[in-house]
Parts: structure tokens; C-alpha cells; sequence
């Protein structure tokens, strides 16, 4: 067995006999979320073959490592390098090399056309790409928003929180928001709070993210002291604003659906589950997966270990870059468990990086 994990799925050719029985098996388990049997093959697939050949064809295949015995069971189930040959099979024969043709895209089309027509703003539009994934899939739906750093500012904002914190809020020219709590080294006043605020707008104001965040970088090296108190008040708030961590909020990630993954047996185990809905909180691993695929063509497909991070070891991660005018700016996707109909998800993700990307793209020249 220890041999069969160093072989590359890549590598290994099977007869059509034995790759009509890892699809048959795959798609059973994926069916029924139990181990699957020579029996069970013979009678609910349509392989033409006796469960004694189909046993051998078995042994053969948990050989290469593509299906193994979980416990002590006498079903198979796939591994990751199985789901793999399979996702890479279909590749070849045309399945899902034109995903737009799967199974799920034909209603989903429309509805999802349905629901992006006549949304202006961007947030609207991946919110709803995002939601639609997610009940079509019954998953988690997840998508990076565009950065901002080339777009201007409209206005900030900064509102008083209790315990020295204070909201922060950027409004920028192309309708996106950003939020971020500060933590200050004082309680401030309301008072002391917009006229900061308004310093900063009036001096910032119609400027680029990207190009306030060097001037503010250059002037919080200056001397505080030499500075008017309200000055001092934008300074320190929207120096932490637009720190390094904010550049990775601008390029924030949105989650939906991520309880229904609650009802999914293979994340029954409560630390499993503790440490996946950590990750959608935090979010930086998800926009660090997502960002693999940025600059990929067309969708791209995580299988368990293969993500690199632990939290996704039982989980499969599909995703998409979309597009505005031509330029890849964000990434949508699909997380789920390793047991998914593969063909299926990855015709719905294409499918609507598509649809928000020409959304997008419309608003964008209106």
C-alpha cells in the first residue's frame, strides 16, 4: 500500500473495464455516502460484469490506491488519488471540459441570470453569486472580492465604540464598503471623531487607495507633535486602516451557506467542524487558497491534502476566476467534502464565474 501512494494518478493507465468500475464506484459512494460493494455495482450500475470480476477488478485498483477498505468493511470507498483519476478522466474524455454543457447548468442558467439581472452594485452581485452556489450545491459558496487599491475615495467615516475602539468606515467611489473595528491608545469624543473625519476627507477625498496609503505611510514618519489635533486624530485612525492588514480586507473573502455543511456526515466530528468554521471566520486561508487560483485558466480542483491547508484535509475546494473586462480580479468557488458530484459543481462554478464576470463587466461601463 505504501507503494501505491507514491504513484501519480497522472501516471496510471487503466483498462476501460477497470475504469468503468472506479467511475461506477465513485458515483455510487457519492450516491449514498456508504462503502460500496462488488454486489452493490453489479446490480445498481450498468457494467455488464459479475461481482467476482468486479472483485478483482477491486483488489487491482485499491492496488494502485485509488479506492481502499475504510475499517473493516468489505465496501471500498475512493481516495483523494482516485477522485483525482476521476476528475482528470472525465477532463480528457469531454465531460466537464466545457462545464457550461453539465448537468447542473441547464435551470441553474436561468436562475442565476435571474437573479444578477438588474443588481447595480458589486457586493449585491457576488453576495447573490455566492448564495446561488450554495443552494445549488448544497455547500458552502465562497468568493474574493476585487481589490480596491486603484479606486477612489468617496468618504471615511469613524464611529465610537466602547473600550477605545473605534468603527472606521471607506466608502469608496465604485459603491464598495469596508469596515474595520481600531483599537485607539484613548477614548475619543464624537466631537474630536468627525472632525477628523472631515480633515481627512477634505484632504483625501477623490484620491486612490493605493495612493493615500503611501502618503499616510509618509506622514505617520513625521513628527506628531508639529501636527493640529484633529490631523493627528485621522493620522492614527486611518493609519490603521489602510495598514497591511487592510489590504487584505480590501480583498476580503464572502461565505454562504457554510451551515449547511452542518448536515454532512463527514464533518459529524466536532474539532473537525471547530476547526473548518474557524477558517471561514478568520478567512485568510480561504483568501490564500482562493488566490492559487487567480491567475489559473479555468476551474480549478482541490482535492483534501491537496489544498495544503489542514483545515481542508476532508474537504474538496472548486473554484473559478472571474473576470471584468478581460482582467481576472477575484475568485469564486465551492467548499465541500471530498464526497461530491464532482461533474455537477464544477458546471456550476464555471457557470457562474461566467455570469458574475459579464455582470460585473456591464455595470462597469454603465
Amino acid at each position: 500500500m505504501a507503494e501505491s501512494e507514491n504513484i501519480n494518478p497522472e501516471n496510471i493507465n487503466l483498462d476501460e473495464r477497470a475504469q468503468a468500475v472506479l467511475n461506477g464506484l465513485i458515483r455510487c459512494y457519492v450516491d449514498g455516502g456508504a462503502p460500496v460493494g462488488s454486489r452493490t455495482l453489479a446490480t445498481e450500475t450498468e457494467l455488464a460484469l459479475s461481482p467476482a470480476t468486479i472483485r478483482k477488478v477491486m483488489v487491482d485498483l485499491e492496488n494502485y490506491g485509488l479506492i481502499h477498505a475504510p475499517h473493516t468493511s468489505a465496501g471500498r470507498v475512493p481516495t483523494v488519488k482516485g477522485y483525482r483519476f476521476f476528475i482528470n478522466s472525465l477532463l480528457k474524455v469531454g465531460l466537464i471540459a466545457n462545464p457550461s454543457s453539465g448537468r447542473a447548468s441547464g435551470s441553474y442558467l436561468r436562475q442565476m441570470t435571474a437573479r444578477l439581472s438588474g443588481i447595480s452594485d458589486q457586493t449585491s452581485i457576488l453576495t447573490g453569486a455566492t448564495e446561488m452556489l450554495s443552494q445549488i450545491t448544497s455547500f458552502a459558496g465562497i468568493v474574493s472580492t476585487p481589490g480596491n487599491n486603484d479606486a477612489q475615495i468617496r468618504q471615511i467615516e469613524f464611529l465610537n465604540l466602547s473600550e477605545k475602539r473605534v468603527l472606521a468606515i471607506l466608502i469608496t467611489d465604485d459603491g464598495q464598503v469596508q469596515n474595520k473595528v481600531l483599537i485607539a491608545h484613548r477614548e475619543y469624543s464624537e466631537s474630536e471623531l468627525i472632525e477628523a473625519a472631515n480633515f481627512f476627507n477634505a484632504k483625501y477625498s477623490a484620491q486612490s487607495v493605493h495612493g493615500v496609503r503611501a502618503q499616510l505611510s509618509a506622514r505617520m514618519k513625521q513628527d506628531h507633535k508639529n501636527m493640529r489635533r484633529e490631523m493627528r486624530t485621522a493620522m492614527k485612525m486611518a493609519g490603521q486602516l489602510f495598514d497591511d492588514d487592510a489590504v487584505q480586507a480590501n480583498e476580503n473573502v464572502l461565505v454562504s451557506g457554510e451551515n449547511n455543511l452542518l448536515s454532512i456526515p463527514e464533518f459529524s466530528e466536532l474539532n473537525k467542524l471547530r476547526r473548518l468554521f474557524d477558517t471561514f471566520k478568520t478567512k485568510q486561508v480561504l483568501f490564500d487558497l482562493l488566490q492559487k487560483s487567480m491567475f489559473t485558466e479555468g476551474v480549478n480542483i482541490f482535492i483534501g491534502e491537496e489544498s495544503g491547508y489542514e483545515p481542508f484535509r476532508d474537504c474538496s475546494v472548486i473554484a473559478a476566476p472571474y473576470e471584468v473586462d478581460h482582467k481576472k480580479v477575484g475568485v469564486l468557488g465551492v467548499i465541500g467534502p471530498t464526497r461530491m458530484p464532482y461533474d455537477e459543481v464544477i458546471s456550476a462554478v464555471d457557470v457562474t464565474a461566467k455570469l458574475v464576470g459579464s455582470a460585473l463587466s456591464f455595470n462597469h461601463t454603465q
